[in-house]
């Protein structure tokens, strides 16, 4: 259990932070951008979720993901040498959950025509956002040598935010479309 009395420490004052198992790194070091990236993705559906609060199954949906989010930062922040029983690592069946909703999400959308472009409802927009942090964290936790359910959670991620702003955006029919040119 989280237990946190006091948010500020000052052992990070030099630059450094902890890791879970108290070892401490650089914060510049790539595991700790890509730690920062997956948070900042957390936070942008967090942001996504004011448009479904309540009412919906995408907001269901997208609550299950940022805990899975905090599982995969606390999976990030445990080193894989070293005593191993207390780590918290991201599993085969959460990636699996992702896929199985994108498919049923997927059931219901047109074939695409053209590259969407992250636009349209409020909260596709937001989910078009949060999905390209999560490309970004993805890039960083392949940099950061991450482990592999790691890279795959963050590879379906994007996937699942990309298919839920395409049903978000009237199951496709609010989409805006790429035109190649368009703008000469």
């Amino acid at each position: 259990m989280v237990k946190l009395n006091k948010i500020y420490t000052r052992t990070g004052d030099d630059g450094t932070t902890g890791l879970v198992d108290g070892s401490r790194v650089s914060k510049a070091d790539p595991l700790m951008a890509a730690i920062g990236d997956v948070d900042e993705c957390n936070s942008a559906i967090g942001v996504a979720r004011i448009h479904f609060a309540g009412s919906d199954s995408f907001d269901e949906m997208l609550a299950r993901i940022q805990n899975d989010l905090f599982d995969l930062g606390a999976d990030l922040a445990t080193p894989l040498d070293g005593d191993q029983s207390y780590a918290l690592r991201v599993t085969p069946g959460q990636a699996e959950w992702l896929e199985a909703s994108i498919d049923r999400m997927n059931g219901a959308l047109a074939p695409l025509k053209s590259f969407v472009l992250p636009a349209g409802e409020p909260g596709a927009a937001a989910l078009h956002l949060a999905r390209a942090i999560a490309r970004r964290a993805e890039r960083s936790a392949v940099v950061a040598e991450a482990r592999g359910d790691v890279l795959i959670y963050l590879n379906r991620l994007s996937d699942f935010l990309f298919v839920a702003a395409r049903a978000v955006n009237q199951n496709g029919a609010g989409e805006v479309l790429w035109v190649p040119g368009g703008s000469r």
